[in-house]
């Protein structure tokens, strides 16, 4: 059975690990996965996570965070799908929960969140949603 959407498939393991208040998730790793992670990590929603090598094949493991034992992630919602790509241009970027939440985007720039894509006065593809 071959995965038709990888990063969905990383958002919901975020999602149901901590559900279950685990304190790693595991999931097969790609550059544009480690990137998304990297805003994250960045923005402060997960701890830290690592890329390992098992057999032939890289694994990300994302330590997810709490506060007052409960998620920092309320919500992680995957926007731009396979099927239906979601392009914003700079003046019409999602604010999220009134900038207390981030959209990550793809941009010409590389992965980056909506915060920092104002600044540099660019639009792109909507990969996701968090707050």
């Amino acid at each position: 059975m071959s995965m038709q959407d990888p990063i969905s498939d990383m958002l919901t393991n975020i999602r149901n690990g901590q559900k279950a208040n685990k304190v790693e998730v595991c999931t097969p790793a790609s550059n544009f996965k480690i990137a998304i992670i990297n805003v994250l990590k960045q923005e402060g929603y997960i701890d830290y996570y690592t890329v390992q090598k098992q057999s032939n094949k890289k694994v990300l493991n994302i330590f997810l965070k709490y506060f007052n034992g409960k998620p920092v992630i309320e919500e992680i919602k995957r926007v731009s799908k396979p099927s239906l790509r979601i392009y914003k241009k700079k003046t019409t970027l999602p604010v999220v929960m009134d900038g207390l939440g981030i959209a990550i985007l793809s941009t010409s720039k590389g992965i980056i969140s909506n915060k920092k894509a104002n600044k540099m006065g660019i639009g792109g593809e909507i990969i996701c949603i968090v707050s």
